[in-house]
C-alpha cells in the first residue's frame, strides 16, 4: 500500500484556508489521572501517541459557509457527540458555560439568540437560566414550543441555525449520561473574553462544574482547557485528578492580558502554575515550529486546533512535528487519514515521504 498523495508543498498558506479545503485519518486509545511530577495518564491507559478530538462533536456549525459538511449536525449537542464517536477518534470536544441558576450546560458562543416580535434579541448564557437556556431550538418534550435560534457571528451578521440534523441543547450531566462512555471529554472553560472575572467568580463556576465532573465522569477519559488563564490555574489548584491545559492561538490576536499574546507566554503560564500543556491554533505552531520543541523541553503536551486541521497534510506534518492531538471539524476524513498512518506506516516512512516531496531533484 503507497501513502496517499503527501505533498508538503499543497498544504495552504496560512492566510488562505478556505470553508472547503480538501482533506483526507482513525485512532482511538485513551487514558485517565495526573501524575503532579507533569507525566500525564488518563485512566491507568498511557496518553496515547496521537489523538483525533471532535471538534464541538463533529465540528463546528458554519452557516455562512457553502460547505454543507459545517451544517450537517447541529454543534455541541447528543446528536454531534454520538455521530462522531463512530469513527475512531479519541475525545469530543465542548464548551461548557454556567447558567444563572447553577447549571453547567453546553454552548459555544457567549450569547443565544432569537427572534421576538420581528426584532433580533439575545442573551448572555450566564445570565439566564437553565429553562430559559433549554427554551431555545428543539425541544424534548412534546407539545413543547421552541423558540427558533438565530446566531450573530463575528461580522455582525445574523443567520438562522439551521442544520440538516438538529438537536435540543443539553446539559453537562446529559452529555455524561448519554454519549458513549469510550470516549474521552475535551472540556473547554468558557469565559468571555470581554470581562474581568474574581477569583471568587470563576472558583464558584469552576467548582459547580467539578460537581457535576466528579459526580457522573466515573472513569471517563477527561481533559480541561480554557483560554482564561486564571481559570485553567484555578482549575489545577482545585483538583488534580484530570490534567488542564492553556488554550492559546499564539499571537494571532492580541489581547489586554499578555498571558495569551505568544506561544513563550503560553509556556510561562503552564509552567508557573503546573498546568500539563498547551492547546494552540495550529498556525501558531507551524509559523513557529521550534516552540513544538520548546514545549516537549518544558515536559509539557502540545495539542492543536483550527481549521488547517481539516486538511490531511497538515495534520500529517504535525505527526513528524511531535503534535500529539489535534482538534477537527471533519471528522470522518481527518479520523481515516490518522487511521492509515497510524496502521500502515512507521514515522520513518512518513517522513521519508514527505522528504520526497520536498527534496530538489
Amino acid at each position: 500500500m503507497s501513502l496517499r498523495a503527501v505533498h508538503v508543498l499543497n498544504v495552504p498558506s496560512l492566510h488562505q484556508v478556505t470553508e472547503n479545503a480538501a482533506l483526507a485519518l482513525h485512532s482511538s486509545r485513551l487514558a485517565q489521572g495526573v501524575k503532579d511530577e507533569g507525566e500525564v495518564t488518563i485512566c491507568g491507559y498511557e496518553w496515547p501517541k496521537f489523538m483525533v478530538m471532535g471538534h464541538r462533536g463533529s465540528g463546528m456549525n458554519m452557516l455562512q459557509s457553502y460547505d454543507t459538511r459545517l451544517k450537517c449536525i447541529k454543534e455541541n449537542s447528543i446528536l454531534s457527540f454520538n455521530s462522531a464517536s463512530k469513527f475512531p477518534i479519541d475525545f469530543v470536544e465542548f464548551d461548557v458555560q454556567v447558567t444563572k441558576d447553577d447549571y453547567p450546560v453546553i454552548f459555544h458562543d457567549n450569547f443565544i439568540g432569537a427572534e421576538d416580535k420581528g426584532v433580533f434579541k439575545e442573551q448572555r448564557v450566564t445570565d439566564i437560566t437553565l429553562l430559559e437556556f433549554l427554551s431555545y431550538g428543539p425541544q424534548k418534550e412534546a407539545g413543547k414550543v421552541e423558540r427558533p435560534m438565530l446566531r450573530k457571528i463575528k461580522d455582525g451578521r445574523i443567520f438562522e441555525w439551521k442544520v440538516e440534523k438538529d438537536d435540543s441543547l443539553c446539559t453537562l450531566q446529559e452529555v455524561f449520561e448519554k454519549v458513549e462512555r469510550s470516549k474521552g471529554f475535551n472540556i473547554e472553560l468558557k469565559f468571555d473574553d470581554q470581562i474581568v472575572y474574581k477569583e471568587e467568580k470563576l472558583e464558584h463556576v469552576l467548582r459547580v462544574i467539578l460537581q457535576v465532573v466528579n459526580k457522573f465522569a466515573k472513569d471517563r477519559p477527561i481533559l480541561f482547557s480554557s483560554f482564561q488563564p486564571d481559570a485553567a490555574l484555578l482549575m489545577r489548584k482545585l483538583q488534580s485528578t484530570y490534567p488542564v491545559y492553556f488554550l492559546t492561538n499564539g499571537g494571532s490576536e492580541i489581547y489586554a492580558d499578555v498571558r495569551r499574546n505568544s506561544m513563550e507566554e503560553a509556556i510561562k503560564v503552564c509552567l508557573r502554575g503546573g498546568l500539563h500543556g498547551i492547546v494552540s491554533e495550529v498556525k501558531a505552531i507551524f509559523r513557529n515550529p521550534g516552540a513544538v520543541t520548546r514545549i516537549k523541553e518544558a515536559k509539557l503536551g502540545i495539542i492543536t486546533y483550527g481549521q488547517l486541521n481539516n486538511v490531511a497534510e497538515a495534520v500529517y506534518m504535525q505527526i513528524l512535528m511531535g503534535v500529539e492531538g489535534v482538534i477537527v471539524d471533519l471528522v470522518p476524513e481527518i479520523a481515516e487519514a490518522v487511521f492509515v498512518v497510524a496502521h500502515f506506516f512507521s514515522e520513518q516512512e512518513l517522513e521519508l515521504a514527505f522528504l520526497v516531496e520536498v527534496m530538489p531533484e
